[in-house]
């Protein structure tokens, strides 16, 4: 399992070789599991343990044990959160705290499964975990199961905790009894699940519907509004799209066409130039943590700009940013 963990964070590029990594805890297997593999990969790992405080002694126990068990360091969640907050709230909070350090988290292909399922169910569109999300935050297990990862903490001896709360959430629901039926019926039920995960997400029906009118007429120019700062441009048979992209805490805008915004790879640099984007990175003095989640703006192979360090000749404000 190890070796199907390491080949998912090489193939995704989410943990440079021998890096510091920031393992957010709960105290359950998944996070217990990605702390002690991540660990035994030669990554240097640390962790932290947001103190919900939602189940009373056992929330207690929870910080207790990642205490002990990880050395964790211990966050007091804000009072103001209550029992019955969303998942999305509890989420965005845990994923508050820390934002300079390259964080981790134990999300599993079961968990990815789940999230297909409630994506289905609510829009008719799957949902997906990302491997890294825009904030920089990671998922290495996102190529094992969850029944693999308890597996691997008991062959070991290793403890966790269950949280008592699970089998009353919409995930539990879907673990505990809608998935087993589903299997019922086929025993491929939950791979073609989480083959869903990686097909291309469809647009929204209503940006469907809007671009299909912009293109439907090739006379003269036209543009429509697709929200979220971006509009889409018609000049005769030629679209273009224009506007503002979101990228953790960087916004950044450009008129050019055929421009992407990734994190940084192994040998990039910037076009023009022999220097690579490492060694601007270590010129600028930005922190060795911030530089796996900053921006790289490429045309094609071509990295033309880092936002805040250098511009490829030629491509000088022609993306412009703010932080």
């Amino acid at each position: 399992m190890l070796e199907r963990i390491e080949s998912h964070i090489r193939e995704k590029g989410l943990i440079a070789p021998g890096a510091e990594v920031l393992c957010l805890v709960s105290g359950g297997a998944d996070s217990t599991c990605l702390w002690h593999a991540l660990g035994e990969l030669g990554y240097r790992v640390s962790a932290l343990h947001i103190a919900h405080g939602l189940r009373g002694a056992e929330s207690d126990e929870d910080a207790r044990f990642c205490r002990a068990a990880f050395d964790a360091e211990i966050i007091e969640a804000p009072n103001t959160l209550k029992l019955g907050s969303t998942e999305a709230e509890l989420r965005d909070l845990r994923y508050s705290f820390a934002t300079d350090r390259l964080r981790a988290t134990g999300h599993t292909a079961s968990d990815q499964v789940e999230s297909v399922l409630l994506g289905l169910v609510a829009s008719g569109s799957p949902q997906r975990i990302k491997p890294k999300r825009e904030d920089g935050v990671v998922r290495p297990l996102l190529g094992v199961w969850r029944e693999e990862v308890r597996t691997w903490c008991d062959e070991r001896g290793v403890p966790y905790r269950d949280d008592s709360s699970n089998p009353g959430t919409k995930r539990g629901l879907i673990r505990d009894e809608i998935l087993p039926l589903l299997e019922q019926l086929d025993s491929r039920a939950r791979a073609s699940l989480l083959s869903l995960a990686d097909e291309r997400p469809r647009l929204p029906r209503a940006l469907e519907r809007t671009l299909a009118e912009l293109l439907a007429d090739r006379e003269g120019s036209r543009a429509a509004d697709l929200g979220g700062g971006v509009r889409a441009v018609r000049e005769y048979d030629t679209l273009r799209l224009e506007g503002t992209l979101t990228w953790g805490p960087w916004t950044l805008e450009s008129e050019r066409s055929g421009l992407e915004v990734r994190g940084r790879r192994p040998g990039d640099h910037l076009a023009g130039r022999r220097k690579k984007v490492q060694d601007l990175f270590v010129d600028a003095k930005v922190p060795r943590s911030e530089r796996d989640s900053w921006p790289v703006v490429v045309h094609g192979e071509d990295v033309v700009a880092v936002p805040g360090v250098a511009e490829a000749p030629g491509w000088e404000g022609a993306v412009t940013w703010r932080r």
